[in-house]
């Protein structure tokens, strides 16, 4: 039978594709766009600038920041090292989608893309040029192909078979055999195509999106990590022997960091602690936090592996508090 024999999280903010100057930009973008404090409630970057601790405006030094840079830069190699030396017939992606290739018209709590190959642009959708500055743009631009698109493998029979294998679970999954027109994959799945796969040998992916994102259909922490513990059964009777890996794209916390919040995120995944997953309140899954209900779902799947190891580091990137909670796992 398949086995699920290893387990991968990875942030995938615009934030770890930056060079050393474009770090610290992200004040302009972060002064602008709408935030939650660490409970959910609305508030501007002028509140949370207000209530701060005085000691992140240190923190956010160009010299500090570039050094915790740097820790989540190694980080991000640990992963990819990892992945490369596991030897794996496929590779699970599960990561949310933001506008990308679901939108308002219709947007699933969970899907599984099935397709032979999955595109890559290289282009971004164009509401990113319209909503943010140029140098972000350009910045975010490294999730993509640097010259043309490129389609990449996908395991289309083990992606059929899960769907298949789901619904006779009882989970009511949409499906997808294609992109839309023009369009390539979104940022989740194209984070680790281009940041964490080799390029030259990419492992045929298996994308599942999770609406972590867009209410009012988020799927419960409860329900994700259910989707996991499915998953896995799912994968163990695929009628092959392939070497199967599963990995979350995204989180943990944003746009504000919440250092206990994540702390508690990985402690949780490291001592196997199903019940605080499944009761993770809401109110602080909001925005990019959101992205932690990928984080529950492989916690869910590798449920009989043991995290061996992981890097978090505290992103903070304006004195407000701002930023991302760069988190890095693997599961064996």
């Amino acid at each position: 039978m398949a086995k699920i024999v290893l387990g991968l999280g990875t942030s995938h903010t615009p934030m770890l594709l930056a060079s050393d100057e474009t770090l610290l930009r992200f004040v302009e973008t972060d002064q602008q766009i709408k935030h939650r404090d660490k409970e959910g409630r609305p508030v501007t970057y002028g509140d949370l600038l207000e209530k701060a601790d005085p000691k992140l405006a240190h923190m956010v030094a160009p010299e500090h920041l570039v050094a915790r840079q740097n820790i989540a830069r190694d980080a991000i190699k640990h992963v990819a090292q990892t992945l490369a030396q596991a030897k794996l017939d496929a590779l699970i992606v599960m990561g949310d989608d933001q506008n990308e290739s679901y939108k308002d018209d219709c947007r699933p709590a969970f899907a599984i893309y099935y397709g032979d190959t999955i595109r890559n642009s290289n282009e971004q959708h164009a509401e990113y040029s319209r909503r943010f500055p140029e140098w972000y743009v350009q910045n975010r631009q490294a999730f993509f192909e640097d010259e043309q698109p490129r389609d990449y493998p996908v395991h289309a029979p083990l992606a059929r078979h899960l769907i298949e294998s789901l619904m006779d679970i009882g989970f009511d999954l949409a499906s997808s055999k294609c992109l839309p027109e023009g369009e390539g994959e979104g940022h989740a799945i194209a984070y680790v195509h281009r940041r964490v796969m080799d390029a030259r040998k990419p492992v045929p992916a298996v994308p599942i999106f999770l609406n972590t994102y867009f209410p009012p259909n988020q799927p419960r922490p409860r329900r994700c990590y259910e989707f996991g513990q499915a998953l896995r059964k799912a994968v163990e009777n695929f009628a092959g022997a392939e070497r199967v890996g599963i990995l979350a794209s995204g989180g943990l916390s944003h746009f504000l960091v919440d250092e206990d919040f994540d702390r508690a995120i990985l402690k949780a995944c490291a001592d196997k602690d199903a019940n605080f997953l499944r009761k993770l309140p809401r109110n602080k899954l909001n925005a990019g936090s959101s992205e932690i209900l990928n984080w529950v779902a492989l916690a869910g799947a590798v449920e009989h592996l043991d995290l061996d190891w992981f890097e978090y580091v505290p992103g903070y990137r304006t004195p407000a508090g701002t930023g991302t909670g760069l988190s890095f796992a693997t599961w064996a």
